[in-house]
């Protein structure tokens, strides 16, 4: 009759405990959103001479108000764009801010644009989540066609196109 040691019981047992623990702990950590998914950039046309643009923000993230800065190639802005009031929040780093949530619009009136021709639009942001995780701060840019004069609005163009389901 072969003997067997019990040496390896201990070791074995140990490892395994190790291999749950790191297991329930990754299991644990918030599954986050890429910046471009929690904070969706789109510009829609509104005329020849004004785009609208939207972010999108995923349930359970913010952006900050006075992160946000958009400019505009080949054209100019035609002024500073006037960013709606966002809701306080006591930010432990950045003490009292103004947040986004949800959804917020800009409208962004253009100068030297030509009726029928395109723009790029860039937007510097920067967000957190709920979770207690800040991105850095993000660079999203859109080219959208602008109408020609008196034309409709155009189609929101989106910097990250949204994800298709198995059901669309």
């Amino acid at each position: 009759m072969r003997r067997v040691s019990r040496a390896w019981v201990l070791p074995s047992a140990l490892g395994v405990v190790a291999v749950v623990a790191a297991t329930l702990a990754l299991a644990q950590q918030p599954k986050l959103l890429e910046p471009e998914r929690a904070f969706a950039f789109s510009v829609q046309a509104v005329d020849e001479s004004t785009v609208e643009a939207r972010f999108a923000i995923a349930n359970g993230y913010y952006l900050y108000r006075d992160k946000l800065k958009f400019s505009v190639e080949p054209v100019a802005l035609a002024g500073t764009p006037a960013l709606p009031p966002g809701k306080l929040k006591h930010d432990e780093f950045f003490g009292n801010v103004e947040t986004y949530r949800g959804a917020v619009a800009v409208r962004l009136p253009l100068q030297g644009a030509q009726p029928g021709g395109s723009v790029t639009i860039k937007a510097e942001s920067q967000g957190c989540a709920d979770a207690g995780v800040c991105y850095p701060p993000q660079l999203q840019k859109v080219t959208v066609a602008l109408p020609a004069r008196g034309g409709r609005p155009g189609e929101p163009v989106y910097a990250t196109p949204p994800k298709k389901s198995w059901f669309n």
